[in-house]
C-alpha cells in the first residue's frame, strides 16, 4: 500500500478487530497511532500474489476477496473477509512473499501496519500472540477441511459445503441464516473448484425442494440445520 494514499486520522478505531478484543483501551489506543488508514473502492487490489510488501492489514469496513489468479486467468478463492479480520500476517511473520491477493468487494476502510511494528507486538502482548496463533489454527483447519472434501466429495456436495460454510459464518435467526451480499456463481465455483453451470444447477436444485431463495442482495438458508445434515450424510460422517 502506497503510504501517499494512507492516513492517520484519529477518529477511527480498531475496538472491532478480533485479535484486539482483550487489550485495555490505552493499548489499544497505541496501536491506533501505528497504524496508517485508507479506503478501498469495489474491485481495487489491497496486496497481491507474491508481492514483496509485507505490512499487516485490519478489515475495520467492507468486506474484501482472497483468491489467487493463474497465468492463464483462472482464479482460485479462499473466501472473503470482513470487519474484525486481519490479513498479511503470514508475510510479516515469514518475511516471504504474499501467499494471495486481496481485493476490496465493497467499499472498505483498512488499517495498515509495518511488519516491524507488527512483531513488536506479538513480541509485548501476549494476549494479541495467542489470538494470531488461535486464528492461525482455524485457517489451517479450514483448509484440511477444504482439501479433504476436494478429495472426497462431488461438485454437488462440496457447492453445498460452501453455502453450509457461508452460512455458519452470520448470525442464525431461527432456522436460517442470511448471506450478505450473496455470492455469484462463479465465486463459489472458484472456491470449490467447478464450473458456474454446476452452481447455477445446484443452486437451483436447493431452491426447488426448500433449502435456499433469493432475498433481495442476499441470499437465505431456509434451514440450515438441514442443510448440514446434508453434507454430513456426503461426508459419512
Amino acid at each position: 500500500m502506497t503510504q501517499s494514499h494512507a492516513t492517520r486520522p484519529q477518529h477511527y478505531s480498531l475496538e472491532g478487530i478480533a485479535i484486539f478484543a482483550d487489550l485495555s483501551a490505552n493499548a489499544l489506543a497505541r496501536i491506533q497511532q501505528r497504524c496508517y488508514w485508507r479506503r478501498y473502492q469495489p474491485g481495487e487490489t489491497i496486496v497481491d500474489y507474491l508481492d514483496a510488501s509485507d505490512d499487516v492489514f485490519f478489515i475495520t469496513a467492507g468486506q474484501a476477496h482472497v483468491t489467487i489468479y493463474s497465468q492463464a486467468g483462472k482464479v482460485v478463492s479462499f473466501g472473503d473477509l470482513g470487519p474484525g479480520e486481519v490479513f498479511g500476517e503470514y508475510a510479516a511473520i515469514d518475511r516471504e512473499p504474499r501467499s494471495a491477493s486481496v481485493e476490496a468487494r465493497t467499499s472498505c476502510l483498512v488499517a495498515s501496519m509495518s511488519a516491524a511494528e507488527f512483531r513488536a507486538l506479538l513480541e509485548t502482548k501476549p494476549k494479541v500472540t495467542l489470538a494470531v496463533l488461535t486464528q492461525l489454527v482455524r485457517k489451517t483447519r479450514t483448509v484440511t477441511r477444504r482439501v479433504y472434501e476436494f478429495s472426497t466429495l462431488h461438485a454437488n456436495n462440496r457447492i453445498q459445503a460452501e453455502v453450509l460454510r457461508l452460512a455458519t459464518s452470520v448470525p442464525r435467526e431461527g432456522k436460517s441464516a442470511r448471506i450478505v451480499p450473496a455470492p455469484t456463481h462463479g465465486e463459489i465455483a472458484s472456491r470449490v473448484s467447478t464450473h458456474r453451470e454446476a452452481v447455477t444447477r445446484e443452486l437451483s436444485r436447493l431452491s426447488r425442494i426448500g433449502l435456499i431463495t433469493r432475498d433481495g442482495e442476499g441470499m437465505l438458508v431456509l434451514d440450515v440445520d438441514r442443510l448440514a445434515q446434508m453434507v454430513q450424510n456426503a461426508t459419512h460422517e
